[in-house]
């Protein structure tokens, strides 16, 4: 399974603008396309910065999406008022718990991987990291998604029943993420906690 993602940087009042456009009017155009099974979109309301996340059965059908995925992502970020990032990801792993409901929240860490050791970093994250994120109070899912086809880069996305539950973990994940990243053959990026604005990715269990 492949991914097209799109950060978006975008103005604050016009988040509501562009969550509504993406449901009502990126969605339904994407699903439409061959191969494409599903749409998210994640939301930082203080900082504006907004990831729209497409997920597709193979990389062929991701790549022939894109001239008319194109015009569609340039109109979705002048709803958000913003610059659009476009990145390409392979899902490597994904393990859900249970499907998140309304209120549901995402913790976003990018990691710099090394490619000759991505094969143990992903049976680590497998073996040791997947069980204690579920461990964390309010677990619903975890993924790791690797940059395509460079494999310099991964992103790992875990989401949580309710914002309440993300603060409630968020010393315990900090500790995790400090323990287990050096195992991990990585080294932290950034990390982001966003509001799971869209949840339509129906991206199968991948462990």
């Amino acid at each position: 399974m492949y991914a097209r993602s799109t950060t978006i940087q975008a103005q604050p009042l016009s988040v509501d603008i562009g969550i509504a456009h993406i449901r009502d009017v990126v969605m339904p155009a994407l699903q439409e396309m061959n191969g494409c099974v599903g749409v998210s979109l994640l939301v930082d309301r203080q900082s504006g910065r907004c990831i729209a996340t497409s997920a597709w059965e193979t990389i062929e059908t991701m790549r022939a999406s894109a001239e008319r995925v194109a015009p569609i992502r340039d109109r979705a970020a002048l709803m958000f008022d913003g610059s659009a990032k476009v990145e390409e990801w392979d899902i490597a792993l994904l393990h859900r718990d249970h499907r998140s409901n309304e209120g549901a929240c995402v913790r976003a860490t990018w990691l710099k991987v090394v490619p000759d050791q991505l094969t143990r970093s992903l049976d680590f994250y497998r073996m040791s990291v997947l069980p204690e994120l579920g461990d964390l109070d309010g677990f619903c899912s975890a993924s790791l998604m690797v940059d395509h086809p460079a494999c310099r880069r991964a992103v790992s996305c875990s989401t949580f029943d309710s914002m309440d539950a993300m603060a409630r973990n968020r010393d315990k994940a900090t500790e995790l993420r400090s323990r287990r990243v050096r195992d991990l053959g990585a080294e932290v990026v950034d990390v982001g906690e966003f509001e799971l604005a869209i949840a339509h990715l129906r991206v199968p269990e991948l462990v």
